[in-house]
């Protein structure tokens, strides 16, 4: 029995260590994806005219960076080469612009691009959550609401919309 503690003991620890170098090891992958995707992106715009996905997927590194002044300028790049594109493809760039303000804490201007997110596709619910945030932040309890009510209209299961809207309801009961 006592020649077996040790090993267990340096089996379990064997576990724990594998499992920190795998978490590990994913994450240093994801992070090269993403630095070698910022890379190519970034030389490639500086050099030539992108596209709007282009435009779409280095604005969005640089939001997940937290560099959003840089991402709001990316976005509206986008926006500029939009044409051909999708709706949905239009939104996703509208929400990320939305976002980049949110961020900055313009809750005015990402309210407008939210707004234009949900004009070309009123079914995304990602937009009807930010949307929902950003009235909330503005202290306009009922239009945030409206926006969670909408996106749980959609989507029933979502999440985040159920336990906002949840929370409104109960501070538009008590004032």
């Amino acid at each position: 029995m006592e020649n077996q503690l040790p090993v267990v003991y340096l089996s379990i620890l064997l576990v724990l260590l594998s499992g920190t170098a795998w978490i590990i090891f994913r994450q240093i992958l994801k992070t090269r994806k993403v630095e070698s995707s910022f890379s190519r992106l970034q030389n490639k715009l500086k050099s030539e005219k992108g596209t709007a996905e282009e435009y779409y997927e280095l604005g969005s590194i640089y939001l997940d960076k937290k560099l959003f002044v840089q991402s709001v300028n990316l976005f509206q790049k986008a926006l500029k080469e939009v044409e051909g594109e999708a709706k949905e493809n239009i939104a996703l760039i509208y929400n990320g612009l939305g976002f980049s303000y949110f961020a900055q804490e313009q809750y005015d201007i990402a309210i407008r691009n939210y707004k234009e997110a949900l004009k070309l596709w009123p079914e995304y619910v990602t937009a009807l959550n930010n949307l929902g945030h950003a009235y909330e932040r503005k202290k306009l309890t009922a239009q945030a609401l409206q926006a969670y009510e909408e996106a749980l209209k959609y989507e029933p299961n979502n999440q985040t919309a159920k336990r906002r809207a949840e929370s409104l309801r109960k501070r538009l009961v008590t004032t």
